[in-house]
């Protein structure tokens, strides 16, 4: 019979680029092999214990978790182990206290540290004989609380390892526990254990043979294995260890902050009297009765989860935003509760869509609310600092985000530790870049008739290695605030970010943990909307409700700079699904995503909503389920419902149901459910043809769907952003330009969209512009210092404060009192900045260039100018593109297409207007810059191109054998002429070219760099 045997010193992934193995499969095995127990000992972190608890709890595996690290040290290695939730406080601190202390990534970390610690246990094993005798002090503190660790390794230090520790053990009457330094759950990982380790090193695993581990035996081993390794009383330790480690995750009692409620009220009350506040205006001639009951119905239910502190919290944050004119706005799932419509938290009207407020907090659902805020994201950074300085660092800190490794990054670090060669490297990693495999792409990188021993090392590696963390990041936006310190609830970490810090959890993490996260997003989208607004002096409010002419719009997919819309996919269905009221915009935003198109929803929608095909409602309670979808499930909402009325499920099981459909290819647990939807369903006399559909809609949504209620939050963007241009163009021009980066198009396609709707866009001028792009009064637009490259805001300040009321008179009238530099001059010259006051770009760079020189020999210089003035000839038309191009990214002159057409270039080809001309099955080409490419999960296999000309835009499908042909001119071409058929939808009136041939005429636009948007 084998001696009982618990693991005590294990490192997961998340101690990253050392361990070989995520942490459920470390604790799975450790289960199938029989241990009693495993400590998770990360170096010097927390940040995979939640997985390794939630596995655990999932699978139902009957095996101990203990909480520990590991600390690293040149007098040894320390390995702590949490006892109790005390102890856990301790070590939380410990690690945070270690990790503050140095940059990302890293920690510091001395023995005399581990004093604070009088909970805790530690397992021992010391460098080397000499120190054994500084650390009395140390051995005194943990009296009955510290073990000499015995690890065996089996390589050629293993016997005098083995040696040692027992002499070691006599000296100090200390006990000896058994352990096996694990690095991975099976020896199989050995080679990607030397590959991690080279990566870590950033040296090839050729060159760092010495510090490669000897053997595999860093693994999890049987309990035979083990019994013929270690002595009897050394493995009858570990589990004398373990069981003085009775802590547990779920223990971890978190408290929301009570800091917004004001004295002398009860958060309850508070709560009720904000809503009732909010109710006022909201509901100015009264709230309905059906409203009121649903309110009373989610306090009550807020009450009964104790979760008030959450929402005052949040209140109080928008309502900082909101006194600083920073437009904000709450989305995703909260947006299906009526309280927080009536905080201000979300803006959608309960009364314009149907409300799950289950969705959003379920009496089964023991985890904490998620709203979601977006903010403007230019001044996101005004509500963080209110955070922090509310709260403080120690109570507030982001989450984390792990990096994984995805192909690109696995592929490039794998083949830099097999010694691949840079130039190989960047092959490698185009081939991934020009893959037209899909899941395939493997195959495409290293092809099956490569059968040498480093491509197959390369592949089988790469495999491993992909889903492995990285390091870990901060969150876009998720914030964790707490009541005490929040250091001894996770250990808390330096940020990349200067004055940020991040502790080592993720959502994921939170959420099993039920801690509170407060997501502060950012949202250029925001930003653009409230500089429109703020120019046109207008509110939200201001703006006239289902505007005919912004529908109008919409429907002729006119929508470039459009709030989620501005896609050539969602372009594509504008036209299709003709929006005319804001429902439509909430579907219209939907509907295009992978979960309706792989859950054949599309078609059949657009059939029922134009009529050709009616909608079927097998039971009548369905009706007011999915009436307002034309009986197609198209929301997670609607999911829900539908499953507790058509197939008995119980509120829980149902959003059980709806969180599967997020990870079950991943993890395969819909098919559980799936299987109990159908036998369900069948007792309830459905169809096995309408189950088979609705089966195939649910797995559509495991691929991606949206909330309602996340929808509706957009769709109010996008009504907005339609309303700003098809109003406002100018306006809205403007502050798309100043709310850069963000959105799908360039600055250049933004800007020939717009100079295409009549909008007078004048150049950057040093007596006209200012740092941001400016809206005139009569609708133009005069661009911004903001657009030159080698342009800064600072020297832009310095300009117009130096620029007299009647502009400057010369260029060095302006360098000098602005005091520019080279640089400066240069690209403000180059940008044709200097255009009024010279006769040209090359005449303006010249003149620019004189300050440099003047210092030094300024009687030259003069004589320099009068000679060469007259003798720099002017840049013709197409120099001045390309000077457009490379200092602005755009040109105001004629689109290049218009000037290689007229230079004969572009053979007969048809312009995106004369596309539209052609008859559905006509043979044609056309020409134009290729702007965007996109190949969607759900495409199969297809590529969607946009061309642009001088007329504007085109469609182009490319079927993937075309593609495979010509993969390279697809991939990189910038201008691209296409042979092909036209096809026409006569419904639409949406006209598109299925190409054929594609030839690449990049070489026509030289020097000229043009931005497009590939493969996003």
């Amino acid at each position: 019979m084998t001696t009982p045997y618990a693991e005590l010193h294990c490192l997961s992934n998340f101690t990253f680029l050392r361990g070989a193995s995520h942490p459920e499969e470390l604790v799975q095995q450790a289960a199938d092999l029989g241990y009693q127990a495993l400590a998770l000992t990360d170096e010097c972190s927390f940040a995979g214990v939640v997985c390794a608890h939630r596995a655990i709890k999932e699978e139902n595996l009957s095996l101990k978790l203990i909480i520990g690290s590991e600390f690293r040290h040149a007098s040894g290695l320390y390995i702590v182990l949490v006892t109790g939730r005390k102890a856990y406080a301790e070590l939380s601190t410990l690690i945070t206290q270690c990790r503050r202390q140095a940059e990302k990534g890293h920690y510091t970390f001395t023995p005399a540290q581990l004093t604070d610690l009088q909970h805790c246990l530690l397992l021992w094993q010391p460098a080397e004989q000499e120190i054994l005798s500084e650390y009395a002090a140390l051995i005194r503190h943990f009296h009955q609380r510290l073990w000499l660790l015995g690890e065996r390794t089996l390589d050629e230090f293993d016997a005098h390892h083995y040696i040692d520790i027992a002499r070691w053990a006599d000296t100090l009457d200390l006990p000896v526990v058994a352990a096996s330094n694990v690095h991975m759950h099976h020896p199989s990982r050995h080679s990607l254990q030397d590959c991690l380790t080279a990566i870590r090193m950033n040296q090839p695993v050729q060159q760092i043979k010495h510090r490669l581990y000897a053997n595999a035996e860093r693994h999890l081993r049987s309990l035979k294995k083990l019994s013929h390794l270690y002595p009897e009383h050394w493995l009858q330790e570990s589990v004398s260890v373990a069981n003085k480690c009775t802590f547990n995750l779920d223990e971890i009692s978190y408290l929301y902050p009570t800091d917004s409620v004001p004295d002398g009220l009860c958060a309850r009350e508070y709560l009720k009297t904000l809503v009732e506040k909010g109710q006022t205006i909201r509901f100015p001639e009264g709230t309905p009765a059906h409203i009121q009951q649903t309110i009373d119905k989610e306090l009550r239910l807020i009450a009964q989860k104790e979760y008030e502190h959450y929402f005052v919290t949040l209140y109080d944050i928008v309502q900082f935003a909101r006194s600083k004119n920073i437009m904000c706005q709450g989305r995703g799932s909260a947006a299906n509760s009526v309280v927080c419509y009536c905080l201000f938290l979300t803006e959608v009207n309960p009364q314009e869509v149907q409300l799950l407020f289950e969705r959003f907090i379920s009496e089964e659902r023991h985890e904490p609310p998620d709203i979601d805020i977006d903010f403007e994201s230019q001044r996101r950074e005004e509500v963080i600092q209110y955070i922090y300085q509310k709260y403080g660092r120690e109570r507030a800190a982001l989450a984390a985000t792990v990096i994984r490794y995805r192909p690109r990054s696995a592929l490039r670090d794998v083949a830099k530790a097999l010694g691949v060669n840079t130039a190989e490297q960047d092959r490698i990693v185009a081939r991934y870049a020009g893959r037209y495999h899909g899941h395939e792409w493997m195959d495409h990188v290293y092809p099956d008739s490569d059968q040498s021993p480093l491509t197959q090392r390369l592949r089988s590696l790469t495999q491993e290695i992909l889903g492995f963390p990285r390091h870990l990041s901060q969150h876009v936006g998720g914030f964790v605030i707490a009541e005490g310190c929040l250091h001894e609830l996770v250990p808390v970490e330096n940020a990349s970010m200067k004055e940020r810090t991040v502790i080592q959890w993720d959502k994921d993490d939170l959420e099993t943990l039920g801690l509170m996260k407060v997501d502060i997003l950012g949202l250029g989208m925001m930003t653009a909307i409230r500089r429109s607004l703020n120019h046109l002096e207008m509110q939200i409010s201001d703006i006239p409700r289902e505007d005919p002419a912004t529908y109008k719009m919409l429907q002729k997919a006119d929508s470039v700079g459009v709030f989620q819309v501005e896609s050539r996919a969602q372009m594509n269905m504008l036209p299709r699904l003709k929006p005319a009221c804001y429902y439509d915009l909430v579907v219209q935003v939907s509907i295009v995503r992978p979960g309706p198109i792989h859950g054949d929803m599309v078609h059949p929608y657009l059939k029922r909503r134009n009529g050709h095909e009616a909608a079927d409602y097998p039971l009548p309670e369905l009706r007011p389920i999915l009436e307002r979808t034309h009986g197609v499930p198209l929301f997670q909402e609607q999911v829900i419902a539908f499953a507790m009325v058509a197939a008995d499920f119980t509120a829980s099981e149902a959003d059980q149901l709806r969180r599967s459909m997020a990870s079950w290819r991943k993890k395969g647990h819909m098919h559980r459910l799936q299987n109990r939807l159908r036998e369900n369903m069948l007792k309830n006399g459905f169809s096995e043809a309408y189950i088979e559909r609705i089966q195939r809609q649910l797995e559509g949504f495991g691929e991606y769907g949206f909330p309602e209620s996340h929808a509706a939050s957009f769709a109010l963007l996008v009504y907005l952003t339609a309303w700003l241009k098809c109003h406002h163009p100018g306006v809205f021009l403007a502050a798309l330009l100043n709310s850069q980066p963000m959105g799908f198009y360039s600055p250049a396609q933004l800007i020939n969209d717009a100079r295409h709707h009549r909008v007078m866009v004048y150049p950057v001028d040093v007596n006209h512009s200012h740092w941001d792009h400016e809206a005139l009064p009569d609708g133009s637009v005069r661009l911004g210092f903001r657009l030159v490259k080698g342009m800064n805001q600072e020297a832009a300040v310095r300009v117009l404060a130096a620029r007299p009321e009647t502009g400057y008179k010369s260029i060095s009238d302006c360098t000098q009192a602005a005091q520019l530099n080279r640089k400066e001059r240069e690209a403000l010259a180059s940008s044709g900045a200097f255009g009024a006051l010279s006769e040209h770009r090359y005449h303006a760079r010249w003149q620019a260039a004189e300050p440099a020189a003047a210092s030094y020999q300024p009687d030259l210089i003069e004589n320099l100018s009068q000679a060469t003035d007259w003798e720099l000839a002017a840049p013709d038309e197409v120099d001045n593109l390309l000077e457009d191009y490379q200092s602005l990214g755009v040109t105001l002159g004629r689109h290049p297409m218009e000037v290689l057409r007229e230079q004969g270039l572009l053979g007969n080809s048809v312009t995106a207007e004369g596309l539209k001309q052609l008859k559905h099955g006509d043979e044609s080409y056309i020409s134009g810059i290729v702007t965007c490419r996109q190949r969607p999960g759900t495409s199969a296999g297809v590529t969607f191109i946009t061309l642009e000309d001088e007329t504007g835009c085109s469609n182009i499908v490319v079927w993937l054998a075309t593609a495979k042909r010509q993969l390279d001119t697809l991939i990189h071409a910038q201008l691209l002429q296409v042979y092909g058929k036209v096809e026409q939808d006569p419904e639409s009136g949406i006209t598109h070219m299925i190409a054929y041939r594609l030839l690449d005429l990049s070489g026509s636009l030289e020097r000229l760099k043009v931005q497009s948007h590939d493969f996003h």
